[in-house]
């Protein structure tokens, strides 16, 4: 019986990562799901938050956002419109999308807007929590 599987990140621009993991959680879009090794194959949509996968007992953080999972073969493929490993997070690039999107949702917009507002939001809230994440693992440095 196996004892870890391949995770595979990529996003239309490149490979973000491809490593040998003991577990994966992802943001599904009906909830976070896990994944641990000869899991039953599934596909599913993913939503906007924290991947994250276990090494050698650490805990390691991906934001997502968008995207599929494909679970088989003892080996996770995402294919994301959107990854960025914790360490590569700009937090205060973040901080300012943050305040951009809470100024656009402060006003009146047609509902096209205040979507693109509203996901914007949520990406930004999402990079800065992975970061944090990561931080509080000790697998990423402030």
């Amino acid at each position: 019986m196996a004892r870890t599987l391949k995770l595979e990140i990529v996003t239309p621009d490149r490979k973000v990562l491809s490593e040998e993991v003991e577990y994966v959680a992802a943001p599904g879009v009906e909830g976070e799901f896990g994944v641990l090794p000869n899991h039953i194959p599934f596909l599913s949509a993913l939503g906007v938050g924290s991947l994250y996968y276990k090494k050698d007992g650490r805990r390691f953080y991906v934001f997502v956002a968008g995207g599929f999972a494909e679970v088989g073969q003892n080996k996770v493929s995402i294919l994301a419109e959107l990854a960025e490993k914790a360490e590569e997070i700009d937090v205060e690039r973040a901080r300012k999308a943050l305040e951009r999107a809470q100024q656009r949702l402060q006003e009146q917009a047609d509902r096209e807007a205040y979507a693109r507002a509203r996901a914007s939001l949520a990406k930004a809230l999402h990079r800065m929590r992975c970061r944090e994440s990561a931080v509080q693992a000790g697998t990423c440095k402030m």
